[in-house]
């Protein structure tokens, strides 16, 4: 899998529980603050799309699988892949390594929506031309015999 966008992020103190074990609610808080650093590094910030433009990348469905605890002070290293685009959604998988320990998985579909109507929207072209820029190349045909 090719990974499109990584980057760290600290667990901190208010990440974790009482005994120092991350708390998974505070888990899709540092994802969603991914997501936002994915959509600014592609050119498209929030705070922009949101208050200019009226539209934001809600999510539709997310699936999460933890392999292992992460602790009060370890670096996880989170890598986004955009694995599809659709007319108005995008599917974007997730894994955040402690090192190089798998500790979570999580695919996420995203939505293009109009913040005005609570409408889904077919992606802005130049979004959707950055989106799909960063799909895997799809596998070479065989030929045939």
């Amino acid at each position: 899998m090719t990974v499109s966008f990584t980057t760290d992020r600290m667990l901190h103190f208010g990440d974790c529980d009482i005994s120092g074990t991350a708390y998974y609610p505070s888990y899709l808080n540092l994802l969603n603050g991914v997501n936002e650093e994915f959509w600014a590094a592609i050119g498209f910030p929030w705070h922009e799309i949101i208050w200019k433009e009226r539209w934001g990348t809600p999510t539709v469905h997310l699936t999460c699988d933890f392999s292992k605890p992460s602790f009060f002070g370890d670096k996880l290293t989170f890598e986004l892949t955009v694995t599809k685009v659709g007319r108005s959604s995008m599917t974007v998988e997730h894994t955040v390594l402690c090192g190089e320990e798998k500790r979570w998985t999580s695919k996420q579909v995203l939505a293009a929506s109009h913040l005005d109507q609570h409408t889904s929207i077919p992606w802005p072209d130049a979004v959707r031309a950055k989106l799909v820029s960063f799909l895997p190349p799809e596998p070479a045909a065989e030929p045939a015999e």
